[in-house]
């Protein structure tokens, strides 16, 4: 096969050996061979450096420990040390299929970006809660289906870090990344706009995303990516959107229905009504998604956990942001 780009794969890990060798072998079963690997040991308690030495002969891979600083910087951390014309970044709780690069070469070529970013699946290997979980975070219902659509709500596609892709020509423009958490890579993405690099959604680029394996998991990764949105308005106010503000509405709309059912039933009842017709929507989103009607009760619950914590934490972290306390 005739060499094309040469990609340097970036993965940040912290405490997950066994997801990143999972995520290793997936590389190496990739039909297109023409890439780097470049493992980033963020300050971990549980050392991934004997997974890494299972593939030291069968990969290109290059292994590095730092002290703890958070995903950003990790990954900035690997663009500084990678040999590639184009970086892709991975979660390393990411499975991925045998012609997930040759899927993102070909994209990168088509449409000539700089920047990209692919959706995520559910793998039938997923327990019922991260099936559940990743219905949630793809379906409209609960906003999360805008995160795998070609154009951000009111712009441009803003790639997300789990799957996402970068040119050399960017990391030397931006430096990379700006902060480590709260929202990094949508700050990042937004600032790559504004430079003038284009992004596109490659859809064919997918990967299997395992997200949290259990609710209380998930529930305190959703409150964190509520703050997360409005440490982003802090950057660039006209990026919060309508669209942002639905889990805080939603929560806001459940302790009314609430305290209306416990002070004055009649309206809580007429109230309620109105919940229950949108979980009726949900649940049935997610059983013909899944077609299983275990899944789809959970994938109810996810979402309400999902909607809860984000509006919690959006809430919280506004309240911060007015009083001009530190987050």
């Amino acid at each position: 096969m005739k060499e094309g780009t040469f990609f340097s794969v970036i993965i940040p890990v912290y405490n997950r050996p066994q997801e990143l060798d999972e995520l290793l072998n997936c590389l190496l079963q990739q039909k297109y061979s023409h890439f780097e690997v470049i493992v980033v040991e963020d300050g971990s308690q549980i050392s991934s450096s004997e997974i890494v030495n299972k593939y030291v002969n069968r990969l290109d891979i290059a292994y590095y420990f730092k002290e703890n600083g958070g995903q950003g910087f990790a990954r900035n951390y690997a663009f500084e040390r990678a040999k590639g014309d184009f970086f892709v970044i991975l979660d390393s709780d990411a499975l991925l299929e045998a012609n997930y690069l040759e899927e993102v070469e070909k994209g990168i070529s088509v449409k000539n970006i700089d920047l990209f970013g692919g959706p995520d699946k559910d793998h039938p290997s997923f327990t019922p809660i991260q099936k559940a979980i990743s219905f949630s975070m793809t379906s409209l219902f609960t906003t999360g289906g805008i995160r795998g659509k070609e154009k951000n709500i009111g712009g441009q596609f803003h790639p997300r870090s789990f799957n996402m892709g970068i040119s050399r020509k960017v990391w030397e423009a931006t430096g990379g990344f700006k902060i480590t958490r709260m929202g990094e890579d949508i700050e990042f993405s937004i600032r790559c706009l504004s430079l003038g690099f284009t992004s596109a959604l490659l859809p064919n680029a997918f990967i299997y995303h395992k997200r949290r394996t259990n609710f209380v998991q998930f529930y305190k990764q959703l409150h964190f990516f509520g703050r997360a949105r409005i440490n982003i308005s802090r950057f660039f106010p006209q990026e919060l959107k309508w669209v942002h503000f639905f889990p805080a509405c939603y929560l806001i709309g459940i302790l009314i229905v609430g305290f209306s059912l416990l002070l004055l039933p009649s309206i809580g009842i007429c109230l309620s009504s109105f919940l229950l017709v949108y979980w009726f929507g949900i649940f049935i989103d997610a059983f013909i998604q899944t077609k299983n009607l275990y899944i789809a009760i959970l994938g109810l619950l996810a979402a309400n956990v999902q909607l809860i914590a984000y509006g919690q934490g959006f809430i919280e972290e506004a309240w911060k942001k007015i009083t001009n306390k530190p987050s």
